[in-house]
């Protein structure tokens, strides 16, 4: 089980950092007392919390805690003797003018706002002070500056994924048009031009997730056709989802119950766009009513 341990200076970013941990598959937690980190990666290593597969956790530890942050390194090296647990730091930098620039913009006080009585100069040189250790034994180190919310979401994404394209899960849905279009849907593809199984005895009582109904729908040529060119457009738009930092894409294929033709399409889609490397979820909305 992979533990990441996310801290670093007030204001530079640790929240953005979170998201997209979140987006890419961690579980996270935010502003967790050092003290409790090992306790709750005993938790995590119960067979209950296994059989969700818990394998990834990201937890932001940093000086909101207090007093109690200042034992971090302490619990860093006891959460490192348990067993299976594969322990990183991310520690994330910014130089001070910044800091003072955005607490600036954003009017928020400093944790350290009443220690050093109003002067957010000496909060960020006391906090400074306070990681030094942490920062010098961190396994990565990203220094926000001149980064923009975006350019920080990328790097800490490319630190972690094999490929860009395992930040987007791309969610391929089957729905029934008589009960309504999916309002997450950022694609609806409409399958109600193809021949429909509804009117074949043998088939009508069978969904799109069964192979007659799948060879039926996928029989005729005009089937095969608009498979292929949807496809191409979603292949095409994909990338550029990517891109922009999108975490999830809904593809949805409508047809008039959500049985048989938007099945038999999502079904085919989901496999396609694995092969193509994306993580992908299945969803038959309107399968079973």
């Amino acid at each position: 089980m992979t533990f990441l341990i996310v801290t670093g200076l007030s204001g530079s970013g640790k929240s953005s950092c979170i998201k997209v941990l979140e987006d890419i598959g961690f579980f996270c937690i935010d502003n967790m007392p050092p003290q409790l980190i090992p306790n709750f990666a005993e938790l995590c290593a119960q067979s209950s919390l296994k059989e969700d597969e818990l394998e990834k956790v990201a937890i932001v530890t940093d000086i909101r805690g207090g007093t109690l942050f200042l034992r971090l390194s302490e619990n860093i090296s006891k959460l490192r003797g348990i067993d299976g647990a594969d322990v990183k730091i991310l520690f994330l930098d910014c130089a001070k003018e910044v800091l003072m620039k955005r607490y600036s913009e954003t009017r928020r006080k400093h944790p350290l706002d009443e220690a050093s009585e109003g002067d957010l100069s000496k909060a960020i040189d006391a906090e400074n002070a306070l990681l030094t250790d942490i920062r010098a034994n961190s396994d990565y180190i990203i220094d926000s500056s001149l980064l923009t919310a975006r350019q920080l979401q990328e790097q800490v994404a490319g630190l972690f994924l094999d490929k860009p394209s395992d930040r987007m899960i791309i969610n391929c849905m089957s729905f029934g048009f008589m009960y309504g279009v999916p309002g997450e849907a950022d694609l609806v593809f409409d399958v109600r031009c193809l021949p429909n199984p509804f009117y074949i005895p043998e088939l009508k009582h069978l969904t799109g997730t069964d192979q007659a109904v799948r060879d039926y729908v996928m029989g005729f040529p005009q089937s095969v056709e608009l498979e292929n060119k949807l496809y191409d457009f979603v292949d095409f738009l994909a990338p550029l989802y990517v891109g922009e930092g999108k975490s999830r894409l809904v593809v949805a294929f409508g047809c008039t119950g959500g049985k048989h033709r938007s099945v038999t399409f999502a079904e085919l889609a989901s496999k396609h766009f694995e092969q193509a490397g994306y993580r992908v979820r299945l969803n038959h909305r309107d399968m079973d009513k």
